[in-house]
């Protein structure tokens, strides 16, 4: 178990670095926009996945300013691939940025950024999600969550805030109950779960 808290923390500072020598942070900020980290990064629970979610806003979310923050990111060679969607006509009013980046390690982590405005109605709701869950961690749920995490890592249906729930709302403790959980909640949509 000591070697998933050990993985988690690599992980961790692995992520901490490619926020720094990305930019990422500075291309948004040099727009007039606020990041926020978001997801398993601002959690602690790191361990396979190599994503990094970001919230990014701005007082208005402005396709051009948006593109422009992009622009400065993919000018470092280092970022491989860039994908747009606009979703400012769907449930989350936002624009939705991917970026894969090329580590000192040649690991590709991708930069998931989460453009909105700041009167979105999900403005610092995830945020104050992970807070909630990174504060009501405890070993016992930590330990559970990383080995669930662990054994699911190829899966791409298995959402992190899933395995949150299920583990710090349902008590469930190991990845054959989580198997068993998960097939009783379909997720539809955004999951609005806080602990």
């Amino acid at each position: 178990m000591q070697e998933l808290f050990a993985r988690s923390e690599q992980t961790l500072e692995r992520a901490r670095r490619v926020v720094q020598d990305s930019g990422v942070i500075s291309c948004w900020a040099a727009v007039g926009a606020r990041v926020e980290l978001v997801g398993s990064m601002r959690t602690g629970l790191m361990l396979h996945h190599l994503d990094i979610d970001m919230h990014v806003y701005t007082s208005d979310c402005s396709i051009a300013e948006s593109f422009g923050a992009m622009a400065s990111l993919a000018g470092d060679s280092r970022i491989q691939r860039v994908e747009y969607v606009n979703l400012l006509e769907a449930e989350d009013h936002c624009l939705e940025w991917h970026a894969w980046y090329k580590d000192t390690q040649g690991a590709i982590w991708q930069l998931d950024m989460i453009h909105m405005s700041e009167t979105s109605p999900f403005a610092g709701y995830f945020e104050r999600v992970a807070d909630a869950v990174r504060n009501a961690l405890t070993p016992e749920t930590r330990r559970a969550i990383l080995e669930i995490r662990h054994a699911f890592r190829d899966d791409a249906e298995v959402k992190g805030i899933q395995v949150y729930q299920a583990v710090l709302r349902d008590g469930i403790r190991g990845p054959g109950e989580f198997q068993r959980w998960q097939d009783e909640h379909a997720v539809q949509g955004i999951i609005d779960w806080m602990p």
